[in-house]
């Protein structure tokens, strides 16, 4: 493998979840500083979701219909940055999410083509996935820890600058991206609709979609949740940034872990575990240990899922689907499923509390658990 390239794909990972690590816990408390209600900041925080259902899907079809991965990329990049600036001088709803819609659409366009460009860089290392993704992670961290402790000290508004070098930092880096081969496989023969419909593809693409949908509530309120509780916000991002670390480490582990396991197996624990995690965040706010525990689990809810459910993903779309599939899943999954849940968090939070919007996400987890097992066991029946 070339190091060079190993280095371009981790400083984009870097920059693009450092994004993640200010918008998620951050952007719905500056949304709160300039006035906005929780149903506004909920459907405002559902609109970066709804892009990722809809755009990566034109995205990737245009990256394997032109063969040049790169260039879509580099195009995302750069459009995103540009209508990002328009968060500096929009303050109404309307016109907040006009910006957010068109920064997302581009923002949300260049991750499933950078999957596949990492995938494909790894070639029969596959496994090693989850250590080139970390440094997303790391920037995460770097991101929520670091503005955690600053918003103690100075304004939330500081909140956009911060968003505005990490647009940069994801441009600049999408210039330095490896043009990676497609290679042939046997499914090209194929229609992406032939190789959706296989029951194994539904069966995980509707558990996922649960599992994005049990993680919108968590996205969207819970640094307010945390901030009403009386934690400082110097308090929110450690404890955001645990749960990214402990998610670090479980990356570094899917190689043995996948090898022992299997993805499939792998993904059950972390459905299981994502039931648990939600209602000791829904009914365990006042004790500490608790909270510690439960964004502990992030390990499992996110890093092995996310990196298990990438991997099988990338098994089930090869060849000249290879785009579209990780664009589809992210659509499907991350996108479809953010929305749904980041929705239903507004008027539930609104109306009947934090404690049972999070039982609402464990009762999600556990759909997706359902159809996990029920996926399994086909598997072995065939």
């Amino acid at each position: 493998m070339n190091r060079n390239y190993y280095w371009r794909i981790a400083g984009f990972y870097f920059f693009y979840y450092a994004f993640i690590g200010l918008f998620a816990p951050y952007w719905s408390l500056y949304l709160q500083s300039i006035h906005f209600s929780a149903v506004e900041i909920g459907i405002l925080m559902s609109v970066q979701p709804v892009m990722r259902m809809l755009a990566p899907n034109l995205w990737g079809w245009l990256a394997d219909h032109t063969g040049r991965r790169r260039a879509v990329i580099q195009l995302a990049a750069a459009c995103s940055a540009f209508f990002y600036l328009g968060v500096f001088v929009v303050t109404s709803f309307w016109g907040m999410m006009l910006v957010l819609g068109l920064m997302s659409f581009f923002w949300s366009a260049s991750m499933p083509l950078v999957e596949a460009t990492t995938l494909s860089y790894l070639g029969s290392k596959t496994a090693g996935y989850g250590r080139l993704r970390s440094w997303g992670s790391i920037g995460f961290i770097v991101s929520v820890v670091g503005l955690g402790y600053a918003f103690d000290y100075i304004a939330i508004a500081w909140l956009l600058w911060a968003g505005l070098i990490c647009e940069l930092g994801i441009l600049i880096f999408s210039r330095q991206m490896p043009e990676t081969p497609v290679l042939p496989h046997h499914t090209d023969d194929q229609s992406i609709r032939q190789i959706m419909l296989q029951p194994q593809v539904l069966f995980l693409f509707g558990a996922c979609f649960l599992m994005s949908a049990a993680h919108g509530p968590y996205y969207t309120f819970y640094s307010i949740f945390l901030v009403e509780h009386g934690y400082a916000k110097s308090a929110v991002g450690a404890l955001w940034a645990l749960g990214v670390i402990c998610e670090i480490a479980v990356f570094f582990w899917m190689p043995k872990l996948t090898r022992r396991y299997g993805f499939t197996r792998v993904l059950i624990a972390s459905f299981s575990l994502a039931v648990v995690r939600f209602l000791m965040i829904g009914w365990g706010v006042d004790y500490l240990a608790l909270l510690l525990f439960a964004q502990g689990l992030h390990a499992a809810t996110f890093g092995a899922y996310h990196a298990a459910s990438v991997g099988v993903v990338h098994e089930l779309f090869q060849g000249r689907h290879q785009a579209k599939g990780q664009a589809l899943f992210g659509s499907l999954t991350y996108g479809a499923g953010g929305v749904l849940g980041g929705l239903l968090s507004g008027p539930i939070w609104q109306h009947y509390g934090a404690s049972l919007l999070y039982t609402v996400s464990a009762v999600m987890a556990l759909a997706g658990l359902l159809l996990m097992l029920q996926r399994s066991g086909r598997d072995r029946r065939i």
